[in-house]
């Protein structure tokens, strides 16, 4: 999302953005490269970078760790293990 929807089509480099947001390439390349989830902090600093608002990429990365979750074979198993409590009454 990050590269596809807003590096490239603005044509800025991992290193452009790393700059921007006063942090080391590293962070913005496992960004990139989904090897590093979004925090808060993080959400807050490509907000002001971006001009948009930190729950945009806040609900990026929890549409993101939903749809991992669902689609990850033993995830999903350990999931669907759960079940409701049934409530005395």
């Amino acid at each position: 999302m990050l590269v596809e929807e807003f590096l490239t089509p603005m044509g800025l480099t991992q290193g452009a953005l790393a700059e921007a947001m006063g942090v080391q390439r590293k962070l913005v390349s496992e960004l990139c490269n989904d090897r590093r989830a979004v925090t808060a902090d993080t959400a807050l600093m490509l907000a002001r970078v971006f001009g948009n608002s930190p729950e945009f990429w806040l609900n990026v990365q929890r549409r993101t760790d939903l749809w991992e979750a669902l689609h990850t074979p033993k995830r999903r198993q350990r999931i669907e293990q759960a079940r409701a409590l049934q409530m005395a009454g």
